[in-house]
């Protein structure tokens, strides 16, 4: 089967033209190996995938005839993905969430505060 097919059958992927781009990309590599979205996946295929900015590791158990349910996916493939890929974009999830979105315009008085009550915090330490 081929890897934009597997990956969407196993749902990593919502479409298999999505699949097919992140190949084009280079977001996905099977035994360490850049791959184009036309090679063939087999059992105990090692692959590694970029998606939402979490590199996914998993190892190819079986192949499915079509798109599995949710539930079944565990039959045909084993996520060794590290838990710290995870726990990295956990963090970068809460450190955009303090940066100001851009096309909001400039900071509001009450922000203006927030903002050098937050640099007279930090400076206040290192002057003692």
């Amino acid at each position: 089967m081929r890897i934009d097919k597997y990956l969407w059958c196993v749902r990593y992927y919502k479409t298999r033209n999505i699949a097919t781009e992140a190949c084009k990309k280079g977001h996905i590599s099977i035994n360490g190996q850049t791959v184009k979205p036309s090679r063939e996946v087999f059992p105990t295929d090692k692959i590694r995938l970029r998606k939402d900015q979490i590199y996914y590791e998993l190892t190819v158990l079986d192949i499915p005839d079509s798109r599995v349910g949710a539930k079944l996916t565990d039959i045909y493939r084993l996520d060794t993905t590290p838990p710290e890929a995870f726990e990295s974009a956990e963090l970068l999830k809460y450190a955009k969430e303090h940066y100001r979105k851009k096309g909001t315009g400039r900071p509001t008085k009450k922000d203006r505060r927030d903002i050098e009550d937050y640099l007279d915090d930090d400076e206040s330490p290192e002057s003692e």
